[in-house]
């Protein structure tokens, strides 16, 4: 068994399905709600028994204690960009594997945004970024979103399968793509690879029930987890949240008892 192969377990600690919370906003949009206090919001998510977060390298002293008291696990992200750029869909390298290593990471993620003009730049980065996981043996999740300009492209299943087959294709080991709306679509994207695939949050839901339905669905269509950041660390209540997520996803509860986990999170009646 390699170092890359434990790693791999201690992310997928609870089950063969990971759920993975991105704090990496703060470098895109700024301190949102929910990141002002980057300790007390991780204190939150390792309460919620989270199997990873997110964050840039800047981010980790803040809550190295808090991971190192939990089960939670450090993924660091190499790749960033600000909304104040005029290019922000250009995703550039922040950092480095063995920096990652040096903080503790147990894995490492990288964004690419597809279909635009800074394509394959991003796709280099990605190929040498693989290339240094495979020789330090750390395991790599790679943000794929399809942002070509094209109305409905970030959703489009034909697009999102294409973009789950170019990281498994440069070496993901856990792939990160846009849900694509159905069981039956999305159902295309993972059995499209064989690497475990996991769906983002998207924009923030109207509704705690309509996220959970979207993963309640996914999981159905072969998802092997989530990476949603806003959608949980915007929640007024994100360790009772995750509780409700892992509900669904290791445990595959019926869709008509999702309405009841919402109404026991707004109540604090538990589960």
């Amino acid at each position: 068994m390699t170092g890359k192969d434990l790693r791999l377990k201690r992310l997928f600690k609870h089950s063969d399905r990971i759920i993975i919370v991105p704090l990496d906003h703060g470098l895109t949009v700024g301190p949102i709600e929910g990141l002002e206090d980057i300790a007390k919001t991780v204190g939150l998510l390792t309460k919620g028994k989270a199997d990873a977060v997110v964050l840039h390298k800047g981010q980790v002293p803040q809550i190295s204690d808090l991971l190192g008291a939990s089960q939670c696990e450090l993924i660091v992200h190499l790749s960033a960009s600000s909304n104040l750029s005029p290019d922000s869909n250009r995703k550039e390298l922040v950092s480095t594997v063995k920096h990652a290593i040096r903080l503790g990471a147990t894995a490492v993620s990288i964004h690419a945004n597809l279909g635009n003009s800074s394509e394959s730049y991003m796709l280099r980065d990605f190929g040498k970024i693989s290339d240094d996981c495979e020789h330090w043996g750390i395991p790599l999740l790679a943000m794929m979103y399809v942002r070509d300009d094209s109305k409905g492209s970030e959703f489009n299943p034909k697009k999102i399968k294409h973009a789950a087959r170019i990281a498994q294709e440069l070496g993901a080991d856990i792939i990160k793509v846009n849900y694509t709306g159905s069981i039956e679509s999305f159902s295309e994207v993972t059995h499209g690879v064989k690497v475990p695939v996991v769906i983002a949050g998207g924009p923030k839901t109207s509704s705690e029930s309509e996220l959970l339905f979207m993963i309640h669905d996914a999981i159905q269509a072969g998802a092997k987890g989530i990476s949603i950041g806003r959608n949980i660390f915007q929640s007024s209540h994100p360790d009772k949240l995750l509780n409700a997520i892992r509900l669904i996803t290791d445990y595959e509860i019926p869709k008509e008892r999702i309405e009841k986990l919402v109404q026991g999170m707004e109540n604090s009646t538990g589960f």
